[in-house]
């Protein structure tokens, strides 16, 4: 529907009912038209809203509109209720603040998009003669007051059971002037419809339940729940007790000193407040979200047991298509931790976290954790809005790619010494990046057109960030953050020098930049951004590789950039960096030496280079820092730290210590295509390559994925040196496979058996 279609207004309450109204629209059919055929309802929010047609949910989606660069782009998502449809009807709808009026950020402010809240939408009712009646969001409609008194994503929701109001979202509500007498009108908000858009992604659903595994008590005498698992969502229960009676119930990631922990929360509150009303009672507080593996819950009538309550899981509907597994367990618990982390942090976008009070869309994040998402998950569409977010964001900002998308820390204030906002290494390199992942995990083509101008606006202004030399050695970088031999609260303090880190972050933006201009028939803007990224590597090569090989800083995330990215000159330079980076991999223990800029490259690095047994021996190192030590310390979900917690309990320190942050999982890559072996030898997999890579530590693996062209698998084992691999490859598709004795076979579709001789795997 385009925007000269639209009958409704954008409508608020004349009062606000504590942030949480509700508005409602009772209608009769028009007469003499014969059976409704068709009855579609579109809607939209200023914050977020469910929406009812008789009481009855008109989807399985919860906090729509979700999070969009509002001020250009808010959503409105489409309904079929032609079944729900009666001669006399009631649109029932409830608001909450949402992202959009509630808190955002670590600097404690509301409101930033705007202060009151909205309501959009539209009912379109086909008859069986073609006649058409609309009922339109206008002044007519009613608002009144929830149950819910205060709503919040970081701080939670309160629900007081007295106020519920039976019956208010169907018809004959008020009627007797008995109800609804406390309800009031509905003004209309100044709204440019221009702004409307379909969604391109999937919508925000309960995606599951997980039942508590234990109910304890803790040192301090609270009742604490363990759901086993740190997920996203909030608690849902059924409960009665004496009216006025309050059940609070706070939510954390860990323990600590076997209380909850939640200090790495910061200012979140995280928690949610029910208030009884003395009847039977039925709790989900809808209207917020909380990433937890505890509860602790206080005011419960009676004992608590792990048979009264449920956690119920919510993010963005996905589908799974790709999966691994593979003699290790601890291994498998890793790759589980990243299938969770993904899932807790893809909620209408991709987060950096899903608990504390930040929960933004930052761009290095995903940037480097694209690959392994497009292969874990049908993301596609997921990440297709969200990039349309970061080009209207870029281009509001003359080409600037902002470090979160949307981007609400631009009303935000900053610190007085901090530069203005510029382009940063890795992170803006998510124009370029992102796209480029869709294109290659799922071969449409259409993903690069529609962000080619995003991706070609931020090359340029990079290249206007260059030094007459050719590198990217000013203005402010994140470089190789959080690297593990920082102090806790200086995360910037990498060992790889920034400058380094940016030149190699822009070669190869420059390269996808110019591939893709290629494939679009841009030829000469693929001319153009060659020879920039010619320039950068031969400035790479000039001024920060010397005579011997070593480059700049000389350190494992250097080296590993360098060959990942091929901004080498020479074989014999590619040859020397990875002979060092194994060396300085060995030397440190095999302890993970990298930041965020480093560590979704190493082990591919190193497995690119022939060193395959050192990208086993680091994976599968437990001591910390390293990706097992949280796995053996009995985490669910990848750390923001190596050591979010410490080998005595304890949670680190510094600021940022989310046990939910899905970057460092980027390893799955390389797991997938390394020890699982499928990698596309075309973009969305229309020619396969199946090569698996065995090494010490691991004696099987099997991995699957559903491609566009249909399901690849890959099952190796390894005994003895005999290793043995099944492969199965969709009708219509090529596949070379390449075995561990070098040897090379083509095959088109079926299951193919292979066997050869492997040496002895030594350190």
């Amino acid at each position: 529907m385009t925007s000269t279609s639209w009958l409704a207004a954008m409508i608020t309450p004349e009062q606000d009912f504590d942030g949480a109204p509700l508005l409602r629209r009772e209608f009769t059919l028009d007469d003499g038209h014969g059976a409704v055929a068709k009855a579609t309802l579109r809607a939209t929010a200023l914050g977020v809203y469910e929406a009812s047609i008789n009481g009855v949910p008109v989807g399985p989606d919860v906090l729509s509109p979700g999070w969009s660069s509002y001020e250009w782009r808010l959503r409105y998502r489409s309904y079929d209720v032609t079944a729900v449809i009666t001669p006399t009807s009631v649109i029932g709808v409830e608001l909450g603040n949402g992202w959009y009026r509630g808190r955002l950020a670590w600097h404690g402010l509301s409101n930033l998009y705007g202060s009151e809240l909205g309501f959009f939408g539209q009912l379109d009712i086909e008859f069986a003669d073609g006649h058409v009646q609309t009922v339109a969001s206008d002044t007519t409609w009613q608002a009144g007051p929830s149950a819910t008194t205060v709503n919040d994503l970081y701080d939670g929701q309160t629900i007081d059971a007295r106020r519920l109001q039976a019956g208010w979202a169907e018809p004959g509500f008020a009627r007797d002037g008995a109800q609804g007498a406390d309800w009031t009108g509905v003004r209309e908000l100044a709204f440019d419809a221009g702004r409307l858009a379909e969604p391109v992604g999937p919508p925000v659903v309960r995606t599951g339940v997980v039942r508590p595994v234990e109910v304890f008590t803790s040192p301090g005498g609270k009742t604490l729940v363990d759901f086993g698992q740190n997920l996203v969502g909030w608690l849902r229960f059924t409960v009665q007790g004496e009216a006025g009676r309050t059940i609070t119930v706070r939510h954390a990631e860990v323990l600590e000193d076997g209380e909850l922990g939640a200090r790495p929360l910061r200012s979140a509150k995280a928690t949610d407040t029910f208030i009884l009303s003395g009847g039977r009672d039925s709790f989900e507080p809808t209207k917020t979200f909380h990433g937890f593996r505890y509860a602790e819950v206080t005011g419960w009538p009676g004992t608590l047991t792990a048979d009264d309550l449920e956690a119920v899981v919510v993010h963005s509907y996905l589908e799974r298509i790709g999966t691994f597994e593979c003699s290790n367990d601890l291994v498998n618990q890793l790759h589980r931790n990243i299938v969770w982390g993904l899932r807790g942090n893809f909620l209408d976008l991709p987060t950096d976290c899903p608990q504390r009070d930040e929960r933004l869309g930052w761009t290095g994040d995903i940037a480097v954790f694209a690959p392994t998402a497009a292969y874990l998950y049908d993301v596609k569409g997921f990440l297709q809005d969200w990039l349309l977010d970061l080009a209207t964001e870029q281009k509001a900002q003359d080409g600037l790619v902002p470090i979160t998308v949307p981007d609400v820390l631009k009303y935000c204030p900053q610190p007085a010494e901090f530069p203005a906002p510029e382009s940063s290494a890795l992170w803006s390199e998510a124009s370029v990046w992102v796209p480029w992942a869709l294109w290659e995990a799922y071969g449409d083509l259409g993903v690069l057109q529609k962000q080619y101008e995003s991706m070609a606006a931020h090359t340029r202004r990079v290249e206007g960030l260059l030094s007459a030399n050719g590198l990217w050695d000013s203005g402010f970088q994140f470089g190789d953050w959080l690297d593990p031999d920082a102090a806790p609260d200086q995360p910037w303090a990498a060992k790889a020098d920034t400058a380094v880190v940016a030149t190699a972050c822009m070669y190869r933006t420059a390269r996808l930049t110019a591939q893709a201009a290629g494939l679009l028939g841009k030829h000469d803007d693929e001319a153009h951004f060659n020879a920039l990224a010619a320039r950068v590597r031969n400035a790479f090569a000039e001024h920060y590789v010397a005579a011997s090989g070593t480059i700049r800083s000389d350190c494992t995330t250097v080296y590993a950039l360098a060959i990942a990215f091929d901004v080498l000159l020479t074989p014999e330079l590619r040859e020397f960096a990875g002979n060092r980076l194994a060396e300085l991999v060995r030397d440190n223990g095999y302890r993970v030496s990298t930041g965020f800029a480093g560590t979704p490259f190493i082990t591919h690095a190193l497995t690119d280079t022939g060193h395959v047994n050192e990208a086993y021996r680091l994976l599968l190192e437990e001591g910390c820092p390293s990706w097992l030590y949280p796995v053996t310390m009995g985490a669910t979900t990848v750390w923001e730290r190596w050591d979010s917690m410490l080998p005595d309990g304890t949670i680190n320190p510094g600021e940022m210590t989310s046990f939910n942050h899905y970057a460092l999982g980027a390893v799955a890559d390389w797991m997938h295509k390394a020890i699982g072996g499928i990698r596309p030898l075309e973009p969305g997999y229309s020619r396969v390559l199946i090569q698996p890579q065995p090494g010490e530590g691991i004696s099987w693996a099997r991995t699957s994925l559903k491609t566009p062209h249909g399901e690849v698998r890959a099952a190796w084992t390894l005994d003895g040196g005999e290793f043995r691999l099944e492969a199965t490859v969709p009708d219509g598709v090529a596949a070379d496979v390449v075995l561990p004795d070098g040897s090379r076979h083509g095959v088109t579709g079926g299951t193919h058996r292979f066997e050869a001789r492997v040496g002895v795997l030594v350190n």
